[in-house]
């Protein structure tokens, strides 16, 4: 064999040995909420998943067993939650569609 022939076997191999641990290295894509706020690279973002997390665990400390995939599932299980801690203002902007108060029509004489 020649040397470049050589040389470019190695060169294969060390590329191919690259990507396939590549693949194999485990990706951190674990969500991270900061109360309704998920924590990325660029700073915060308020995104609904987190909103719905959040949502739950304000809702587990006045007493309501609740999960936050529940509460992403169901509309029922997430009006009802809003129903009972929509008062808070940890999740006022999140219940804001479910409570009474915002649902009033205005009438302009």
């Amino acid at each position: 064999m020649k040397p470049k022939t050589i040389t470019g076997i190695a060169a294969i191999g060390a590329l191919a040995a690259a990507v396939g641990t590549s693949w194999t290295q485990p990706a951190s894509a674990a969500i991270r909420c900061e109360g309704n706020f998920q924590i990325t690279e660029y700073g915060r973002i308020n995104t609904p998943y987190c909103e719905d997390n959040y949502l739950a665990q304000v809702a587990r400390e006045y007493g309501m067993s609740v999960s936050a995939s529940a509460i992403r599932r169901n509309p029922g299980v997430k009006e009802r939650a809003c129903r009972l801690v929509g008062h808070d203002n940890r999740v006022r902007d999140t219940c804001a569609p479910y409570l009474p108060e915002n649902n009033r029509r205005f009438y302009f004489r």
